[in-house]
């Protein structure tokens, strides 16, 4: 069963390798890539496993989020203070 994943990152430092990271997420499954750093992927992965896949090919200065759309998830990494809690926060769950 497929996860409706949408995935966005924010690479921080010049000189960085977007082949790695574009590479790492067109492996999650069936991709489209919707904006310049925003893609679409159906996948079996989680958000937290897809995340996690993905953040191995990131610097620790960049920034990442997963959503899943489709099961109302989300995991990220280096997200602010402020962005993290407001999402926390905000973030609507009708799941039982």
């Amino acid at each position: 069963m497929s996860n409706n994943l949408f995935i966005s990152y924010d690479l921080n430092s010049p000189g960085q390798d977007y082949e790695k990271v574009i590479e790492k997420i067109k492996s999650l499954g069936s991709w489209a890539k919707v904006q310049k750093s925003l893609w679409f992927v159906s996948s079996s992965f989680t958000p937290e496993l897809a995340a996690k896949s993905i953040w191995s090919v990131m610097d620790n200065n960049d920034s990442l989020i997963v959503v899943d759309a489709k099961n109302n998830d989300a995991y990220w990494f280096n997200l602010s203070d402020e962005v993290s809690k407001h999402i926390q926060n905000h973030w609507s769950y009708s799941g039982t």
